[in-house]
């Protein structure tokens, strides 16, 4: 299972790996959180959503993209309260968590680490044979990071938190 955290929008992406990497998307989607709603509130929601997806999917291994510093502080610092609370329930309810900055993800999934949005998520796209680039962009980000550590979890303990 992949997270792409947010505050807003934390998006989810849960694949089967498949005997020699033919993964399969078994769901994905995202947890919203309403703008007008205050951080604590928000961050409540949050633990609940992503507690409900993995009991429903009761995952092996979760696999976070690590923070990426955005320009506004004030985002990056939202982002940050809604990682930390990803990492902490992702933690207790499945115990085996691994986390990969952006550009290993994009490595891993292009074998080029500046790829853009649009090359990733059509990587996404043809790695899990779908139709269409999955929507919203969380998702299909998720979902990325969910296949980029079906890739690498062979040296997962290099990447284990």
């Amino acid at each position: 299972m992949g997270f792409d955290p947010g505050l807003a929008t934390l998006g989810y992406g849960v694949i089967e790996k498949g005997k020699a990497f033919k993964p399969t998307m078994i769901d994905y989607g995202v947890v919203l959180t309403p703008k007008d709603e205050n951080l604590a509130v928000r961050l409540c929601m949050l633990e609940e959503g992503i507690r409900q997806i993995i009991a429903k999917f009761k995952p092996d291994e979760i696999a976070v993209e690590e923070l990426f510093f955005a320009k506004n502080v004030t985002t990056g610092i939202n982002v940050a309260h809604a990682r930390g609370v990803l990492l902490l329930t992702a933690v207790k309810e499945c115990g085996r968590l691994y986390e990969y900055t952006p550009l290993q993800i994009k490595q891993a999934l292009t074998g080029y680490g500046r790829a853009d949005k649009h090359q990733i998520q059509a990587m996404v796209k043809t790695y899990l044979n779908l139709k269409s680039i999955p929507r919203p962009d969380d998702a299909a980000d998720a979902l990325a990071v969910a296949l980029c550590h079906a890739q690498t979890n062979k040296l997962g303990k290099l990447f284990s938190i």
